[in-house]
C-alpha cells in the first residue's frame, strides 16, 4: 500500500512541512512521537497521511499533546496495517455522511453549472474519528466531511483544499512536489 504522509508544523513564523516515514511505527503513538519530532516547540501539529487514493487520515497535536484523529473512512482499517494503525482504535464515529448539508458547490468550489443542493457522495464511505479537529482553523466538521465524501474527490485533494484554507497549500504542495 503506497502513501504519502506530510507533518505539518505552525510556529509563530508560520507553517512548515516534512515528508515523514511511518514504515517503523508500530502503534499510533509512535506516530504522535514522530509528529512531535518534527518541532517540539509547534503550537500546532498535523500529519495529513493519503494512502492509495482512497483514504486520508488526519491527526492534530496541540503543543504536542491531545491527540485527535480523523479518517475519511473506517474501512481503511481493515484495508492496510497503516490504516490499522491510524485509525484501527477510534471508537467514536465523526459525524455521519447524512449529516453533511453543505452543498459540493461551496464545499469543493465546483462551478459545474449544477443546481442540485445535495453533494453527490459516496454512500459507502464511513468517516470516523473527530471531524471537528480543524474547526478553529476554518475547515468546520461538516465541510471536512463533504470534502471526504465527495465523489471523485481523492485523499490528496482534500488535503490540498483544507491545507490552502488553514494557510500551508504552498508548503504542502513544495513538499508534495520535492
Amino acid at each position: 500500500m503506497s502513501y504519502f504522509a506530510a507533518a505539518v508544523v505552525r510556529r509563530p513564523s508560520g507553517w512548515t512541512a516534512t515528508e515523514v516515514d511511518l514504515n517503523g511505527a508500530a502503534d499510533i503513538d509512535e506516530v504522535a512521537d514522530l509528529l512531535r519530532d518534527v518541532d517540539q516547540d509547534a503550537e500546532i501539529s498535523l500529519l495529513f497521511v493519503e494512502s492509495d487514493d482512497a483514504y486520508l487520515a488526519i491527526m492534530r497535536l496541540d503543543e504536542g499533546e491531545d491527540l485527535r484523529v480523523f479518517g475519511s473512512d473506517s474501512a481503511f482499517a481493515e484495508e492496510s496495517r497503516l490504516g490499522a494503525l491510524l485509525v484501527g482504535d477510534i471508537k467514536a464515529p465523526a459525524l455521519g455522511i447524512d449529516d453533511v448539508v453543505e452543498p459540493v458547490e461551496r464545499v469543493a468550489g465546483s462551478t459545474d453549472g449544477d443546481d442540485e443542493n445535495e453533494p453527490a457522495v459516496d454512500p459507502d464511505a464511513d468517516p470516523v474519528g473527530d471531524a471537528d479537529l480543524l474547526a478553529d482553523l476554518g475547515i468546520s466538521a461538516h465541510r471536512l466531511l463533504a470534502l471526504c465524501a465527495h465523489e471523485g474527490m481523492l485523499p490528496a485533494d482534500v488535503t490540498a483544499e483544507v491545507c490552502q484554507v488553514i494557510g500551508c497549500g504552498n508548503e504542502v504542495e513544495e513538499l508534495r512536489e520535492a
